[in-house]
């Protein structure tokens, strides 16, 4: 295998909305809310669907690396449930190998409501359900072993048993990617996210806010200095300022693809993740790398949802 992800395995369920929809339900856009089940029902009760879909971070990162031609596998925790059984099937539809034995569970499957704002802004109100409760026992070392790269998503880091499946994953693998998923992530785990991006994992990506809030900088150029500094590979996307990696002394940057018909910015990160991965792992210059991450994001922001076919 070239690629394994471990992540959240969340069902999505996308709902387009008013601007009036977040306030009057307390919701930050363009962020994203843990919520339990009871608020998860209220929230959606008075929502149209448009899309339900298999979803989570780096699960729609591995789907883009299968579409471009990857051998690519995912360990994600679902319960015996219909959602469950709907979302296995989606990933072996998208030739993804799934290495996680389904079993009876007294919580549900997790899923997330992606609200669509008029202006393609995405906010998430999600339920973690049985996913957040990953632990090292879920972890199938040989997928781990086979795999040439394996790709973690700052959203499921927690302590407890999320940690320990995270270490040992890490501790076995040949090289270990990790995306920092979320500000209000780095925000709640700062000291183990900087333990990690300082000391365990070989890539790191990031936008911009993430990165600044991880190390507490005033400034890009703190971004850059802190970056340089470890000698570890540092991808970081910027929106309309396109990305840029940092690997010891030197920076690499890309352009963003312009006039663009923006309708979703749901899946940009997870597919310029698959994008710059697919580069990595097939031997392309950092440079290709993330012309392909470029690429990837600016054929899925403009349509709905986070797949590409």
């Amino acid at each position: 295998m070239k690629v394994l992800g471990i992540g959240n395995a969340i069902v999505d369920v996308i709902c387009k909305v008013k601007e009036s929809f977040l306030s009057e339900n307390n919701l930050t856009k363009s962020t994203m809310k843990l919520v339990d089940e009871a608020e998860f029902k209220k929230l959606l009760s008075n929502l149209n669907i448009e899309e339900t879909i298999a979803g989570g971070s780096v699960a729609n990162s591995i789907v883009g690396l299968s579409q471009l031609g990857n051998s690519v596998s995912f360990i994600g925790k679902v319960n015996n449930d219909k959602l469950g059984n709907k979302y296995e099937k989606s990933l072996i539809n998208e030739k993804v190998k799934y290495c996680y034995q389904k079993k009876e569970e007294t919580i549900p499957t997790g899923t997330c409501l992606i609200l669509i704002t008029p202006d393609s802004e995405r906010t998430m109100c999600t339920f973690l359900g049985i996913s957040g409760k990953i632990s090292d026992k879920d972890i199938d070392e040989n997928a781990v072993k086979n795999s040439e790269l394996i790709f973690l998503e700052g959203y499921l880091w927690d302590d407890g048993d999320p940690k320990t499946a995270f270490n040992k994953a890490i501790s076995i693998s040949k090289k270990t990617a990790m995306t920092l998923s979320d500000k209000f992530c780095v925000d709640r785990h700062k000291k183990n996210f900087l333990d990690l991006v300082n000391n365990k994992l070989d890539i790191t990506f990031a936008n911009e806010l993430e990165i600044l809030s991880l190390i507490d900088a005033k400034n890009f150029d703190e971004v850059i200095s802190f970056s340089k500094q470890i000698g570890k590979l540092i991808v970081i996307t910027r929106s309309e300022k396109g990305s840029l990696a940092i690997q010891k002394n030197e920076i690499i940057e890309c352009e963003s693809e312009k006039n663009l018909k923006i309708v979703d910015l749901t899946g940009a990160g997870d597919l310029f993740a698959a994008g710059f991965l697919h580069g990595h792992v097939n031997k392309l210059s950092i440079k290709e790398s993330l012309k392909k991450g470029t690429e990837m994001a600016s054929k899925i922001i403009q349509k709905i949802g986070a797949r590409l076919n």
